[in-house]
């Protein structure tokens, strides 16, 4: 996690993502939970950690977006966080996009 305005890096690996997916408008939004390794440490300004993926009606991730409690919050994913949220989605969201709409 990178906080807006600062030069620390804290980086987080997660663990047993799950996703629930649902139509905006134009959108899908995906919402990804998931748990922490027992390395990683959320920061303590962080309550509930979840990632929302901002995705094409095809599926294609256009946004990945840090939520703390539902809500936008000051910090962004690092690159190495993105990508294992990238790979889950890619692995067992996607394939299954359509039966998770439903």
């Amino acid at each position: 996690m990178i906080q807006y305005g600062s030069s620390e890096l804290h980086e987080l690996r997660f663990a047993h993502m799950r996703a629930t997916a649902e139509r905006r408008g134009q959108w899908l939004d995906v919402e990804i939970r998931f748990d922490l390794i027992e390395d990683s440490e959320l920061p303590e300004q962080l309550e509930e950690l979840t990632a929302l993926l901002i995705c094409t009606q095809e599926g294609a991730v256009v946004q990945i977006v840090p939520q703390d409690e539902g809500r936008d919050c000051e910090f962004q994913f690092t690159e190495l966080e993105k990508e294992q949220l990238r790979s889950f989605y890619e692995r067992g969201v996607l394939p299954r996009l359509a039966e998770l709409l439903r």
